[in-house]
C-alpha cells in the first residue's frame, strides 16, 4: 500500500497495478496464449557483417543500410547478393532519455552539403585501426566526404543537431517536444539505461490494522497530544471497543505519527520501517510460512553490558527472520543515474522517461530473505556530532559535496550529514566482515540505512533474492553473535591496505574527484554498488573508528580493544 501510494503520489496517477500482467493495445490483460511480442524495431540504420565496397590495406569498410533499402531483413547488392545486416550500434540520445537514429548523412558532410542523400549515394563505416576507438572510426561517404566518430562525442557540440523528442520504445506518433542537443551513444554501453526504483520492505498486517482502527475513531482522538490524555477518552464507546484490538501505546504512536508526519504519498518510504524496528514490541509480526515480515528483539543481555563496551552506542538489536522487499520501476534516465535520497526516496537530476503513455501497471519484483537491525543511541549520536572535530570532519566532507555539486549542476542531491556518512561507512565494514561466516558472499547482502534525527538511527543488513538463498538463516545467526562481528569490523576498519594514502584522502582535493568518499577505497569500504544503496558514495571510515589519518572523531572512540 505504501508504494503504491507513493508512486501514484510521484507520477500523478490515480490507478496503479503492480505485478500485474502487460496490457495489450485495445487495454485488456494479457492472460492468453503468447503468440509473440509485438515492439517498434530500432534502430533503424544497419551495417553489413561483411566487408563491403572500397576497403583498402589497414581499413576495414561496412555499408551503412537503412531499413528501407533491406529485404526481408537482408541487403542486395548491386551483384544481387544477399548480405546479412546488424543493427549499428551508434545511436543519438538526450537526457531526458529520449533516442533516435544519428542523421548519418548530415554527420559525413560537416560542411553541409547534403545533395548526396537525394541522390542515393551509399554510405560506409570504416575502422581505421585495430583498436575499435572511436577516433579510428569514420563514417564515409561514396562521395568522399568523412567524419570521425570522436568528434560527434564532444559535449556542447552541435554536430548531431537537437532532440526530436523520439520514444521508440512507446511505437509510432510518441514523439513529444524537446530542446535538448543530441549526444553520441554506444547502445551497449552501461550508460545507456538506467533503471528509476523505489522499493519497500513489507509491514506485518498489524500496522495495517491499526490504521485502520483509528481511521474509524479519528474524530474522536485528532486532539490527542500526551499519553495522559487518553485517560480523558478511553471510557467513549467507540474508543473503548478500539483499545480492545489494539494497545493504548498503539493508538498513541498512530496518533503521533498522523499529527506529526506528512501525508503518506509525502512521508519517506523508510520512516515506517524504522517506526516499527524500533517499536517497545519483542516480537513484530507473526511467525507464519509465507509472512511478509517476522521479527525478534534480542535481550540486550546477549550482545550488551559492560564487558563489550564498543556495544555502547547500540540501543537495540532486531533479528529478522522473514522480510519481504518489493521494488517496482517508475522509468529510467539515461547518462546519469537517479540518485537515492537517504530517507528512501529517489532524487532526481535528470528527467525521468517514462515507460508508457498512460501507465497503469508496472513492472515490480518481490524478493524475500532475512536480515539483522541494529538501532543507535540518538543521544550518544547527538553528543558526537557536537565535539568540534567531527564538526570540522563534517565540513570538510560537505566541501567535497559542493565540488560534486558544481559539477552536477542539474542534481537535486543533498547533503547527508555526518550521521549517515558514520551509520554508512559502519554498515560497509559489516557487510564485509559477516560475509566471511554468515554463508552469503558480500554482494548477496545489502543495507538500509536510518538517518532520521527526530526519529532514530540504524542500520539494517539484509539479503532481497527472487530464489532460496535469501533464506538460509545465516544473517539470523550472525545476529546472535553480533557483538563478536561489530568488534571485528571495527577492528579491521582501522588499518587499510592502502594507508596512509587512504587514511589522509582529502574529499576537497580537485585534483583526486574522489568528492563523495574520504578515508574510502577497495581495501576498506568500498562494496558491490548492488549492495549498496548509494553507489559507494558517502563513505568515511574515519568517523567509524580511529585510522592513522584521523584521531579523534571516530564515534567508536575507545570503545574497542
Amino acid at each position: 500500500i505504501r508504494l503504491v501510494t507513493k508512486i501514484k503520489a510521484m507520477l500523478d496517477i490515480t490507478e496503479l497495478e503492480l505485478f500485474g500482467a502487460p496490457v495489450d493495445p485495445e487495454g485488456n490483460h494479457s492472460n492468453g496464449p503468447t503468440t509473440g511480442l509485438r515492439c517498434f524495431e530500432f534502430p533503424e540504420w544497419f551495417v553489413t557483417q561483411d566487408e563491403l565496397g572500397e576497403s583498402r590495406e589497414g581499413r576495414r569498410s561496412q555499408a551503412l543500410i537503412p531499413i528501407e533499402a533491406l529485404t526481408k531483413g537482408k541487403f542486395i547488392d548491386k551483384d544481387n547478393k544477399k548480405r546479412n545486416v546488424v543493427p549499428i550500434r551508434f545511436v543519438r540520445a538526450c537526457r531526458k532519455g529520449h533516442i533516435g537514429d544519428i542523421d548519418w548523412y548530415a554527420l559525413a558532410h560537416v560542411d553541409g552539403k547534403t545533395e548526396c542523400r537525394s541522390k542515393g549515394k551509399m554510405l560506409f563505416l570504416d575502422e581505421r585501426g585495430a583498436t575499435g576507438d572511436l577516433s579510428e572510426v569514420w563514417v564515409r561517404c561514396q562521395c568522399g566526404a568523412s567524419t570521425d566518430l570522436l568528434s560527434a562525442t564532444r559535449r556542447n557540440q552541435k554536430i548531431l543537431g537537437h532532440c526530436d523528442g523520439a520514444r521508440p520504445w512507446l511505437g509510432l506518433g510518441s514523439k513529444e517536444k524537446c530542446n535538448e542537443l543530441n549526444q553520441f551513444l554506444v547502445r551497449n554501453a552501461s550508460n545507456a539505461y538506467f533503471a528509476h526504483k523505489i522499493s519497500v520492505i513489507s509491514l506485518p498486517e498489524r500496522d495495517e490494522d491499526i490504521r485502520r482502527v483509528v481511521e474509524a475513531i479519528w474524530d474522536f482522538v485528532s486532539t490527542v497530544t500526551e499519553m495522559d490524555h487518553l485517560k480523558f477518552i478511553k471510557g467513549m464507546p467507540k474508543v473503548a471497543k478500539a483499545l480492545e484490538t489494539i494497545t493504548e501505546k498503539e493508538l498513541f504512536d498512530e496518533i503521533h505519527r498522523r499529527n506529526t508526519s506528512t501525508s503518506a504519498e509525502e512521508r519517506p518510504v523508510k520512516e515506517a520501517e524504522l517506526r516499527q524496528l524500533m517499536s517497545a514490541q519483542e516480537e513484530i509480526g507473526e511467525d507464519k510460512p509465507h509472512g511478509p515480515f517476522y521479527a525478534r528483539a534480542l535481550p540486550v543481555s546477549v550482545w550488551g553490558g559492560p564487558t563489550r563496551p564498543w556495544m555502547a552506542g547500540i540501543e537495540r538489536v532486531v533479528l529478522v527472520h522473514r522480510l519481504r522487499e518489493v521494488t517496482a520501476q517508475i522509468g529510467f534516465t539515461r547518462f546519469e543515474p537517479p540518485s537515492s535520497r537517504t530517507d528512501g526516496d529517489l532524487e532526481l537530476g535528470v528527467e525521468m522517461a517514462a515507460l508508457a503513455r498512460e501507465a497503469k501497471w508496472l513492472p515490480a519484483t518481490e524478493n524475500r530473505g532475512e536480515g539483522v537491525f541494529l538501532q543507535f543511541k540518538k543521544e550518544a549520536i547527538a553528543e558526537w556530532l557536537k565535539k568540534p572535530e567531527v564538526v570540522q570532519r563534517v565540513q570538510t566532507l560537505m566541501k567535497g559535496f559542493d565540488l560534486w555539486k558544481s559539477e552536477h549542476t542539474k542534481s537535486k542531491r543533498e547533503f547527508p550529514g555526518g550521521a549517515y556518512h558514520m551509520l554508512h561507512s559502519f554498515a560497509h565494514l559489516l557487510i564485509t566482515t559477516v560475509s566471511l561466516e554468515c554463508g552469503y558472499p558480500s554482494s548477496s547482502i545489502r543495507e538500509r540505512i536510518y538517518d532520521f534525527k527526530d526519529q532514530g538511527y540504524g542500520v539494517l543488513l539484509f539479503t532481497g533474492t527472487s530464489d532460496a538463498e535469501g533464506t538460509l538463516g545465516g544473517l539470523v545467526e550472525v545476529g546472535r553473535r553480533i557483538h563478536e562481528h561489530v568488534k571485528n569490523a571495527l577492528e579491521a576498519g582501522k588499518l587499510c591496505s592502502n594507508d596512509p594514502v587512504c587514511a589522509e584522502h582529502d574529499p576537497g582535493n580537485p585534483h583526486a574527484t574522489r568528492y563523495l568518499q574520504a578515508a574510502a577505497c577497495h581495501g576498506c569500504l568500498l562494496i558491490s554498488e548492488t549492495c549498496c544503496e548509494q553507489f559507494n558514495d558517502f563513505l568515511d571510515r574515519s568517523l567509524v573508528v580511529e585510522t592513522v589519518g584521523n584521531q579523534g572523531i571516530e564515534f567508536f572512540a575507545e570503545r574497542v580493544g
